[in-house]
């Protein structure tokens, strides 16, 4: 704002000049473009943002289901696997029932138990049979305590039932009887 002179009431009045004005409206055009810039960014940041949320969200859904299924169908290829062992098992008891020569049932159970041994590898599963073998007590349950002769004491001399280890893992120890 600059003082004039009115000429004609020799006051001194506060005009502003016409210049500063312009620059003024300038100044605000620019201004307000620059708002409407800035609130087009926001706008287009919040719909970013709402977007990455709601990827987030069915991501979170998607691996939930996942999760799930694989709980849920984890044994399907195992249990696939033992179909025919199951089948095997019923021919034989079917088969029982006619069977004149008890060599050919044996054979036929012993071929089974072979099938069902290689499936069991096959998942990772493998038998804790320990017999001579020294006792240790994490993969061993000694059920009784036996003198015998020839044998070292804390020697597995008899195997009552076999233990299983899943992948390095023990799922059931082996029961035994172990040599005083």
């Amino acid at each position: 704002m600059e003082r004039f002179l009115d000429s004609e009431s020799g006051s001194e009045e506060l005009k502003e000049n016409p210049v500063d004005e312009e620059k003024k409206e300038a100044s605000i055009e620019s201004l307000q473009e620059q708002l409407e810039k800035l609130q087009e960014q926001s706008k287009e940041n919040l719909d970013k943002a709402i977007r990455a949320q709601a990827e987030m969200e069915n991501l979170r859904k998607r691996t939930t289901r996942d999760v799930e299924n694989a709980h849920k169908y984890a044994l399907e290829k195992f249990a696939t696997e033992l179909l025919p062992v199951m089948d095997s098992l019923e021919l034989g008891l079917s088969a029982s029932t006619n069977v004149e020569n008890v060599d050919d049932l044996r054979k036929g159970m012993e071929l089974t138990l072979e099938m069902f041994g290689t499936v069991m590898e096959k998942f990772g599963i493998t038998t804790i049979a320990p017999e001579g073998e020294k006792f240790n007590p994490e993969l061993h349950e000694a059920v009784s305590m036996q003198e015998a002769e020839d044998v070292d004491s804390g020697i597995i001399v008899t195997v009552i039932q076999k233990g299983y280890i899943l992948n390095e893992r023990l799922i059931r120890p082996a029961m035994v009887v172990v040599a005083k």
